[in-house]
C-alpha cells in the first residue's frame, strides 16, 4: 500500500446526487478519501465520470455537496491550483511537442518557474529523452504519460484520473502503475477510474465500486474481491457425455444448479468456489466421463457489478 491514513479526508463527499432530466447518474453517494491512490470502479454509466467532475469542480451537484481539501469545490477557483485533472479521451494537439504540452499546461496555471516545472514533471514520468517528438507521433502509452506530466506540472496535491490506463497494452500500464506509486509516495491523492478490477488490484489502496450511480462496496482489494466470491459463480463445462456429468454433479453439496443449453454445455452454478473445483474431475472419473472444456463466466468485475445491483434493487422490495 502506498498511502498513509490521515485524520483528515482529502476528499469529502456527502450525500451527492446528480440528475439529467429524469436520469440519475449519480444517486445519493458518501464516501471520504485520504491520502494514497484510491480506485473508482464501475461499468460504463456507473457514474463514475460524473463524480469525478464534480470533484474536480466541473459540474454541480443536484444535491449533497463535495469537499476537496477541506474546502467546498465548485466555483472556487483558489482549490483549482490544488487539483490535477486527466480526463478519459486524449486532448492534445499532435503537432505539439510532449514538452510543448507540457509547458502550455504550466503558463495556464501560472506556475512561477515554468521552465524548471516542466523539467520535474517530464522527469517524473521518464520522457525526458521523447520530450521533443511530436505528440502525433508518440504510442498511446506514451501520450497518456505525457497527458500526466501536463496534469502534474503545477504540482496539485489531488490527481482525478479518468481512465487513465485505458487502450495502454501491459508494458506502458506497468509504467503508468510505478509512476502512480513514486507520486502516491509524495503524500498526494489519487483516484483513479477503472472497469476493471484485475488493473488496479495492486496498486490501489482503497476500492470504490459504483453501480447504477450508488456505492455497491468499499475497501481494500481483498474486501471486494470477497464480494465476488460470495456472489454465485458460474461455470461452463464442455463434455463428451454432459448429461451423465451433470446427473452426476447435482449430487454434490455445492453445486446448487446444473442447465444444459442448446449446445448441449453444461452451465454449474455454486456458491463454493473451490470445493466445486475440486469436485469436477473426480465426478467426471466416477461417471466415465471425459470433460473437454471447462470456462468461468462469472469471474469479472461486470459481473460482480450485476449481482450487486440486484442485491439493492431486492433491499428496495
Amino acid at each position: 500500500m502506498t498511502g498513509s491514513r490521515t485524520s483528515t479526508p482529502t476528499i469529502s463527499v456527502d450525500g451527492v446526487s446528480r440528475w439529467f432530466g429524469n436520469i440519475v447518474a449519480v444517486n445519493d453517494v458518501s464516501f471520504n478519501i485520504f491520502p494514497g491512490i484510491t480506485a473508482l470502479l464501475g461499468p460504463n454509466g456507473a457514474g463514475k465520470t460524473t463524480l469525478l467532475r464534480m470533484v474536480g469542480g466541473l459540474g454541480d451537484p443536484s444535491d449533497g455537496g463535495v469537499r476537496v481539501l477541506g474546502d467546498p469545490v465548485r466555483r472556487n477557483p483558489a482549490i483549482f491550483s490544488r487539483i490535477g485533472v486527466m480526463t478519459e479521451h486524449e486532448s492534445v494537439y499532435e503537432f505539439l511537442t510532449g514538452r510543448e504540452l507540457v509547458e502550455l499546461n504550466a503558463r495556464l496555471h501560472r506556475v512561477p518557474d515554468v521552465m524548471a516545472a516542466v523539467d520535474e514533471a517530464i522527469e517524473l514520468v521518464d520522457l525526458a529523452a521523447d520530450q521533443h517528438r511530436r505528440l502525433g507521433g508518440y504510442s498511446r502509452g506514451m501520450r497518456q504519460r505525457m497527458r500526466l506530466a501536463a496534469t502534474l506540472v503545477h504540482s496539485p496535491e489531488v490527481l482525478l484520473l479518468d481512465e487513465p490506463l485505458s487502450g495502454t497494452d501491459p508494458p506502458q500500464r506497468l509504467r503508468f502503475m510505478e509512476v502512480m506509486r513514486r507520486i502516491a509516495r509524495q503524500g498526494r491523492t489519487i483516484v483513479i477510474s477503472s472497469h476493471i478490477l484485475e488493473e488496479v488490484e495492486t496498486l490501489a489502496d482503497r476500492i470504490i465500486l459504483l453501480t447504477a450511480g450508488k456505492v455497491a462496496a468499499a475497501g481494500e482489494y481483498r474486501a471486494i474481491r470477497q464480494k465476488l466470491n460470495e456472489q454465485p459463480y458460474l461455470v461452463r463445462v464442455e463434455a463428451d457425455q454432459p448429461r451423465v456429468l451433470g446427473a452426476g454433479l447435482m449430487a454434490i453439496d455445492a453445486v446448487e444448479s446444473v442447465e444444459v443449453d442448446e449446445d448441449d454445455r453444461l452451465h454449474v452454478r455454486s456458491r463454493e468456489v473451490t470445493e466445486l473445483q475440486r469436485a469436477l474431475p473426480h465426478v467426471a472419473r466416477d461417471t466415465g466421463v471425459r470433460i473437454l472444456r471447462v470456462e468461468p463466466l462469472d469471474d469479472s468485475l461486470e459481473s460482480l457489478f450485476e449481482y450487486l445491483a440486484q442485491q439493492q434493487w431486492r433491499g428496495r422490495g
